[in-house]
Parts: structure tokens; C-alpha cells; sequence
């Protein structure tokens, strides 16, 4: 059964080593975080699956890492100057200060007041000073968002690539957002990672593929190890579209504070590349954007059946690493009672996503040959490119596979007598231990046959599409 309680899975993030508080020895520093060893193994795995679905596996799809600084007029363009912005309301008796839409009955959470002030809007994006300098003419943005640098990157991967359409380009980076109550651990935070994909499409044939990347995107979750019942598939009602949206999807997790967006899926229409666009109003766009006279370029591409040039639609899957994160934590954290009357904490992982591979465990340690035998092995299925091998020299056993446990490692090997063929059973000459972490089941494998056993299990998982 997944996590119940934030307070289980912040516990358990800061005991193992998967996120902290950043600045913690100064107090911390509100809505934002770092993770930890292992932490940020499991976010980089879970950006490679998303990695591997979206541009390796599929033809039609590009990479690109686009800078975090944002020119300020693609910003402005973009409707992110003028409308990027929550509506922020403060207590008039405590003093704090909250976002209106977020307020439950209208009161004040931290003291229970109803006497806050009129909401008025609160931009999210971070401006910092470019140069020497520090006016309102040297100034640049943080990115609130990785779409705008797909977006002003159109035409060039166009020209480099020879794309036709429909076609894709999807980045992950870091952006910032300056939320007025970050709140829910990383779930809503001030710095963050996206992962998002800009499909560019012909109009007329939106609809389907925005059909197509919803059905896509709820596999993929569900291939990360989320269970059907806790995801839900939500259409966001057309009052509640924002301005460029012709449809959005989002996709619902249950996390511990309640259902909430995973993932959106938006049909965004024309109008990004026509914001960006010289002289969009002459292209014939299907959404109204201003005449943007800063931009140098047209950002269109030939229509596939006329070859005129024309201003794609776009379909955009956009996810939060973060809230990735914190919902496959929230999925694979089980609590088990044993069959001994003891319990654990297991992480029960998808292997692709584990942050460990294998934990390599030398029965004694005060046994040189053992040491040796353990260490060799390790070096030995580092060269399989799995992921992470670690050799566990805690002396316990039993603890060994308590702590692997709870950070989701899903095979342990353990070297004892037996694997240096000085043990009392014979046949077990050369051979190690693997311990399963879901089952607890353990076997014994010949040691030169431990690299094809393990290629083979992780192979026969079911890889993220």
C-alpha cells in the first residue's frame, strides 16, 4: 500500500539520503531542496526513462538543453510578463501572506482569520541583473518554464535536422517559479525540474494527437510502477483553460495530501510559435497573438500536403521531475509486517528506477579473502553497465538488508565461506548468495555466473515505452 503521510516519506527521504532541506544549517531555505546520494540517482534514472521513451525510442523526437537565462522579450511575448502571476492575499492579523485560490474557506491558515485583504496578482518569475550594470534596461529572467526555450529554438532545429512534420522537440531542465506558498515537500516548490516535450503538428490533425500523448503519457506512469487506481485522467473544463489552451489533460495522482496534477497535456494550438513570430498577424493564426516586432524570424514550417509555408499546432506533455518523484516514492513505500512479528520498510521500486542495482555484502569482514572475493565481484558487475553497484561493509547481514530495503536496492549479493571454497557444503563451492528484496527469497548462483544472471533479470524487467 503506498505512503499515507508526507511526514512517512520526508522521514524516510532524510534518514537514507535521498532529499534535504537546502541551507538546512542555516534554517533552511522555503521551497527548495537538494537531494542526497541516492536521491539524486533516483531522479537521474527517472529522467533517463522519460529520456530513453521520448527521443530514444522514436524517430520523430529531439533533445536540446537551452540556457536558463531568458532574453526578457521572449518572456514578454510569450503573455509571461503580462499574465504569469497567482493572486496573493494577506491576514491582516497575523501578517502572513497566502495564495487566494489555495485558501480553504476563504480563512487565513495559520491563525484561522477571515480578514485578509483583496487578492491582487503576484508574478512568479525570478528577474536578475545581466552585466555590470543594474537598471531596467540589463535585466534577464529565470526561466519559469523550459517551453519558451524549445519554442525560440524552433526554427533552428528545423534547419539542423530536417525535420518534416509532425515532429518533436523535448528538453528537461531546471526552472523557477517564486511561489508565495510553497508547500506538500517537493511538490510545490520554487526551484524545480520539467521534463517536457513540444510536438509540433499540422492544424486539423491536433485533436488526434493530443488523444495520442494522453493515452502515452499514462502508460509511461504507469510503466514507472503507479497503479491504475491511483492515477486519474482529468479534462480540464473550457472556463478553466488558459488563454492559448484549446484542450488540456491533466494527469492525477493520489499523493499523501490528496489527488493532484502530475502531468498536463495541452493542445497549446499556434500560438507560441506565432508570439515569437515577425509579423505574426499576417501568418493567419487560428489564435490571437500581438504583432511581435522584436522577433527576427517566422517561425513556420512547410505544410506536408501543399508546401506552403505555415504556423504548426502544438501538443505539449509537460511534467515536474519533483512530483515524479515524489509520486513513485509514494507508490513503492510499503510497510510489511513479517511473518517473525518484526516489520520493515521496503521500497518497492521498479528496478530501472532503483537507485542502487545490487548491494555487494561480505559475510566477515575481518576475513581478508572474503573482502577481496566481495570487492572483486563488484568491480565485476560495475563493467555490466547496469546502474549502481555497492558494496555494503556494515558487518551486519541482517541490517545490510534492512537498509537496501528501505532504499529499494533490488538484489543483494552476499560472499561468505562458500563463495572462497572454504565452507562446509562442497557443492556450494564458489557460489554467493542473491536475496530478493520484494520476495526475501534467497538462491545461491556460481560467482562466474552472477554477471549473466543479473544482465538477464534486469533485462527481463519491464523496461520503461
Amino acid at each position: 500500500m503506498p505512503a499515507k503521510s508526507m511526514d512517512s516519506l520526508v522521514n524516510l527521504c532524510k534518514r537514507r539520503g535521498f532529499i534535504f532541506q537546502s541551507s538546512d544549517i542555516y534554517g533552511g531555505l522555503q521551497g527548495v531542496y537538494d537531494y542526497g546520494p541516492l536521491g539524486v540517482e533516483l531522479k537521474n534514472n527517472l529522467k533517463a526513462a522519460w529520456w530513453q521513451a521520448m527521443v530514444f525510442e522514436r524517430d520523430d523526437i529531439e533533445g536540446l538543453d537551452a540556457a536558463i537565462l531568458t532574453h526578457r522579450s521572449v518572456l514578454k511575448h510569450s503573455g509571461h510578463e503580462a499574465t504569469f502571476s497567482d493572486p496573493m492575499v494577506d491576514c491582516r492579523k497575523c501578517k502572513s501572506r497566502w495564495r487566494a485560490d489555495q485558501l480553504k474557506a476563504g480563512k487565513c491558515e495559520k491563525c484561522g482569520s477571515a480578514d485578509l485583504t483583496e487578492p491582487r496578482p503576484f508574478n512568479l518569475m525570478f528577474r536578475t541583473t545581466v552585466g555590470p550594470i543594474a537598471d531596467d534596461e540589463h535585466f534577464a529572467y529565470l526561466r519559469p518554464e523550459t517551453a519558451q526555450g524549445i519554442f525560440s529554438n524552433f526554427k533552428n532545429v528545423m534547419d539542423s535536422t530536417s525535420h518534416k512534420l509532425p515532429f518533436g522537440i523535448a528538453q528537461i531542465g531546471k526552472s523557477f517559479r517564486n511561489e508565495i506558498t510553497p508547500k506538500n515537500f517537493i511538490f510545490r516548490v520554487r526551484e524545480f525540474e520539467q521534463m517536457e516535450l513540444e510536438f509540433f503538428v499540422t492544424p486539423g490533425t491536433d485533436d488526434e494527437w493530443h488523444a495520442k500523448w494522453v493515452e502515452a503519457r499514462l502508460a509511461w506512469w504507469k510503466a514507472q510502477g503507479l497503479e491504475s487506481d491511483n492515477l486519474k485522467r482529468h479534462d480540464q473544463p473550457r472556463e478553466e483553460l488558459a488563454h492559448y489552451s484549446k484542450a488540456t489533460v491533466d494527469i492525477l495522482y493520489k499523493f499523501p495530501h490528496g489527488m493532484e496534477e502530475l502531468e498536463g497535456v495541452a493542445n497549446r494550438t499556434d500560438f507560441d510559435l506565432g508570439s515569437h513570430s515577425k509579423n505574426p498577424l499576417e501568418l493567419g493564426l487560428k489564435s490571437k497573438v500581438e504583432d511581435n516586432r522584436d522577433s527576427v524570424v517566422r517561425l513556420t514550417a512547410p505544410d506536408p500536403v501543399t508546401q506552403k509555408p505555415m504556423v504548426p499546432f502544438v501538443i505539449e506533455p509537460s511534467a515536474g521531475v519533483d512530483r515524479g518523484v515524489l509520486a513513485v516514492l509514494t507508490e513503492a513505500y510499503t510497510e510489511e509486517k513479517l511473518e517473525n512479528g518484526t516489520e520493515r520498510i521496503v521500497l518497492k521500486l521498479k528496478p530501472h528506477l532503483s537507485p542502487i542495482k545490487v548491494a555487494v555484502m561480505p559475510l566477515a569482514r575481518n576475513r581478508p579473502e572474503i573482502v577481496e572475493k566481495a570487492k572483486q565481484i563488484k568491480d565485476s558487475l560495475l563493467r555490466l553497465g547496469i546502474g549502481r553497484i555497492y558494496y555494503e561493509d556494515t558487518g551486519n547481514i541482517g541490517k545490510g538488508y534492512r537498509r537496501h530495503d528501505e532504499v529499494g536496492t533490488p538484489l543483494c549479493v552476499t560472499v561468505d565461506f562458500d563463495t572462497v571454497g572454504k565452507g562446509e557444503n562442497k557443492d556450494q563451492n564458489g557460489t554467493v548468495t542473491v536475496r530478493d528484496r520484494d520476495s526475501m527469497k534467497q538462491v545461491r548462483v556460481p560467482a562466474e555466473q552472477l554477471p549473466d544472471y543479473l544482465t538477464s533479470y534486469f533485462k527481463g524487467q519491464h523496461r520503461p515505452h
